[in-house]
């Protein structure tokens, strides 16, 4: 399946940029490692455990690695970048069938078909005028659970990223997940710093569906 979404960050992400950033975060065992506390945390709260995650843009699946530490839930990884696709089948992170071909904003899913639907460093990746269509897609998906783990900043802002224009945008995401989707109920927020051992600064918010919106 191709899914029939094309935009200047996906182009990015597809070609030779994207195939670049796998090789120079290729998963270590410490990354991987100083990853699983991060993800014990964020997910304390995500009750009840959910049974089924799917990350959205896993590339190689540093989370997903980590995740399979913390939870015995079944893995589906969103992926554009098909070497990023392969690594995740090779190295037997999800299995073949939960590996899947898509976009943010276009995922081959069935409505409310996981338990738990997340972005790590992705969001930051979309263009603004396509940020809350790819909020709806991820809710569509989502049946309980959704975390976003991104950076942060107060006031929407792009910055230059590895000498491209239009590809890094930072925003409070937590508050626009709450004005794109405003039945989701905040159930947990946080701050990792590098400076105390964590993968990277990031702001995570962590949204449950309450039942009635479940319908």
């Amino acid at each position: 399946m191709t899914d029939p979404i094309e935009t200047p960050q996906l182009r990015l992400w597809r070609g030779d940029f994207g195939s670049a950033y796998i090789d120079r975060n290729a998963p270590t065992s410490s990354t991987v490692a100083a990853l699983v506390p991060m993800w014990a945390r964020m997910l304390e709260r995500a009750r009840p455990a959910p049974r089924r995650i799917l990350e959205v843009g896993a590339n190689v699946g540093l989370n997903l690695r980590a995740l399979g530490r913390v939870t015995e839930a079944e893995l589906v990884a969103l992926e554009p970048n098909a070497k990023a696709r392969r690594r995740l089948v090779d190295d037997k992170v999800c299995p073949p069938t939960n590996v899947i071909e898509g976009v943010a904003q276009h995922i081959a899913l069935a409505d409310a078909s996981v338990d738990l639907a997340f972005t790590s460093g992705v969001m930051i990746h979309i263009a603004p005028a396509d940020l809350a269509a790819c909020c709806r897609e991820i809710r569509r998906v989502a049946r309980r659970h959704i975390l976003c783990a991104e950076y942060f900043s107060a006031s929407p802002r792009e910055i230059p990223y590895r000498g491209h224009d239009g590809q890094l945008f930072l925003r409070d995401f937590g508050r626009f997940w709450r004005e794109t989707c405003p039945e989701l109920k905040l159930l947990d927020y946080g701050f990792f710093w590098t400076g105390d051992g964590a993968v990277d600064d990031l702001t995570w918010w962590l949204f449950e569906i309450p039942e009635v919106a479940q319908a």
